[in-house]
């Protein structure tokens, strides 16, 4: 048993923790403030947990990077996306990383805390950039390979930015999707047009299960509208690319029409983590204009199984050491046919948080207490995902890039890496598992 202050600090140290919500279904984190005393020894507190945080990387090719929100259909029925592309060279500023106060709101609502919480999140994490030139614009000339992310449970566009910016640094164009499924921990739109012109959000938030309610009727209708939400967003890039753009609803400032000819249509492939790792397996089987996809560390739950046969398309499973668990690797086995390229890497000293923003943005030792970092530096795990993936990309897309460098990491050699799975499945028997990461037998 933690000394009461001691529990305390941690309690409040959940606020900058975004994780899966198995890691804090038993803590009751403060649910006021009191005074302005009591913040001000909050702020002192935080800014003593923040210390020895990493920025989030910059791209590692050879490519500006610019960043831009793009916003179809302004109803809950539409596209929303945060694009990341190659830039000119022009001088704008970085990205805001999470931009509304509302999607604080929300991370405080999928942890489980009380939503002054939320304020905490902002007052710490509101004004923090990523490394992306915004609205800069896109470095035409060039036809570019384009990639789908889907993000977690939990989620939203904005916070797997360490790896839309290398990929779009290495000469990708990425569209993160923003998921209306009720997956996201919060995303918004607009009621009708009056709406839209004025910017009055109207906000969808984290869907919790009910009370009694079965888990995968719920999540796998999830990932059905997922795969459907990514399949749109392709759709409405390629008519961009063709030269029939809609209207952006948030009526930036980067134009969407110098995305012409921008796309080499032979070249698409989708990515994403956790929920998006299943996304990524929904889509392939749906949609075949997906050349191929990675799944990093993917949550393989809600997808049914009929699906895992009708995936033709090449497919890289890329793993921490620490979250999967055997019948989330017997899933994914599942989708191991004659005559279908299917990959598997384990990163060594890794956790389920490694693939996203968030194990560069608080401290050491509240990054590995609250497991958003592993035991592996941050940046040498984020490095090999990324360029496993580019090498297999290169591979399955049919670059002419140099990205075959890094074909070794596809089979594992490297010290950091695992061929395959660390999880041994051997006489194991078949289980579930729900979105609280914990296993329970299977009742048939």
């Amino acid at each position: 048993m933690l000394p009461p202050k001691l529990h305390a600090l941690f309690c409040l140290c959940t606020c900058l923790t975004l994780v899966h919500p198995f890691y804090w279904q038993d803590l009751n984190p403060v649910a006021y403030i009191e005074s302005s005393a009591w913040v001000k020894k909050l702020q002192a507190l935080m800014a003593a947990a923040m210390f020895g945080q990493t920025k989030i990387p910059r791209g590692n090719g050879s490519y500006s990077v610019g960043c831009t929100d793009l916003m179809f259909d302004y109803t809950n029925k539409g596209t929303f996306l945060r694009l990341y592309y190659p830039s000119q060279d022009h001088d704008h500023c970085d990205t805001l990383w999470i931009p509304n106060k509302e999607y604080f709101f929300g991370l405080s609502r999928f942890l489980g805390t009380h939503w002054l919480m939320g304020k905490i999140l902002s007052l710490f994490f509101g004004s923090m950039t990523t490394p992306a030139a915004w609205n800069s614009p896109l470095r035409t000339g060039e036809k570019y390979p384009l990639i789908i992310f889907s993000h977690g449970l939990g989620a939203f566009r904005t916070i797997y930015s360490a790896i839309g910016i290398d990929l779009a640094s290495h000469g990708f164009i990425v569209a993160a999707i923003e998921h209306r499924d009720g997956s996201a921990s919060a995303t918004y739109y607009f009621k009708d047009q009056s709406a839209a012109e004025i910017g009055n959000q109207t906000w969808l938030y984290l869907r919790t299960l009910k009370r009694g309610e079965e888990e995968f009727p719920l999540r796998n209708e999830q990932v059905l509208q997922r795969a459907k939400e990514c399949s749109q967003a392709l759709d409405l890039i390629l008519d961009i690319d063709r030269g029939r753009p809609e209207k952006n609803v948030l009526d930036l400032e980067f134009d969407v029409e110098q995305m012409k000819d921008s796309i080499d249509r032979d070249k698409i492939a989708i990515i994403g983590h956790s929920f998006g790792g299943a996304t990524v397996i929904q889509s392939l089987s749906e949609d075949q204009r997906f050349r191929c996809g990675v799944a990093l560390d993917a949550w393989m739950f809600p997808v049914s199984d009929e699906v895992y046969s009708r995936i033709p398309q090449p497919l890289f499973f890329i793993n921490s050491e620490r979250f999967q668990y055997p019948s989330n690797i017997i899933k994914m086995k599942k989708c191991y046919l004659p005559d279908r390229e299917r990959k598997m890497i384990t990163i060594r000293g890794s956790v389920h948080q490694n693939f996203a923003d968030f194990t560069f943005a608080t401290g050491k030792i509240i990054g590995y207490i609250f497991t958003l970092k592993g035991e592996i530096d941050s940046n040498v795990a984020m490095g090999l995902s990324n360029k496993a993936s580019l090498a297999f990309l290169q591979k399955h897309l049919g670059l002419q890039k140099d990205f075959d460098q890094w074909d070794s990491l596809i089979e594992g050699e490297d010290d950091n890496l695992i061929p395959g799975t660390n999880i041994d499945t051997t006489n194991h028997h078949a289980t579930l598992q729900n979105s609280t990461g914990i296993e329970k037998p299977n009742s048939d």
